[in-house]
């Protein structure tokens, strides 16, 4: 027991051997300076005139070595080096959306009215920015087409966009506002 106490403290002082045997005084030597003595400038020559920089080729420790300059090509990918994590400091949202009623999904918009414009029934909508749109049959929004105007309200034919599903396209009505607020 005693042994194996004491190969387990000659193992743990092993390593620290040199550290204690570089500082004992008595075996130090004596401490070498430790800033060189800087190099004595060049006589300057004669042609050289008074101000101009020596050439490169006298002093070749002098001059740093060319770094060469790393230009990235994309060719159609992102960027690695951009920040992919927006900074929240950009106050204006860039939608990808057309203008106007173009611009608005079906579930979006609320029917606020149906009138009787040159024969054909038309309908005022209201987006979520509380803008009204006059819309007819056969107006297209974002994701759905207008298929009728009836006095009562809308009808859209919508695209439907899961890859999951079978069916591509669902048929959604959109009662008048006031109509809505009479079944509640």
């Amino acid at each position: 027991m005693a042994r194996t106490h004491f190969a387990l403290v000659m193992f743990l002082l092993v390593p620290l051997a040199p550290m204690v045997h570089a500082q004992a005084p008595s075996q130090a030597k004596p401490a070498a300076p430790q800033n060189p003595p800087a190099e004595k400038p060049a006589p300057a020559t004669p042609a050289a005139p008074q101000g101009a920089a020596p050439p490169a080729a006298a002093n070749p420790a002098a001059t740093p070595p060319a770094q060469e300059a790393y230009t990235y090509r994309a060719d159609g990918r992102r960027d690695p080096f951009l920040n992919l994590v927006g900074l929240g400091t950009e106050g204006k949202v860039i939608s990808h959306k057309g203008e106007g009623a173009t611009g608005l999904t079906v579930s979006e918009i609320s029917v606020r009215g149906i009138m009787q414009s040159r024969g054909a029934l038309v309908a005022m909508i209201q987006g979520p920015d509380n803008k009204t749109y006059i819309v007819h049959q056969g107006d297209k929004l974002l994701d759905g087409t207008i298929k009728s105007v009836t006095p009562q309200g809308l009808v859209f034919v919508q695209e439907v966009n899961d890859p999951l599903s079978l069916i591509k396209t669902r048929e959604v009505r959109k009662m008048l506002r006031s109509l809505e607020d009479a079944k509640e």
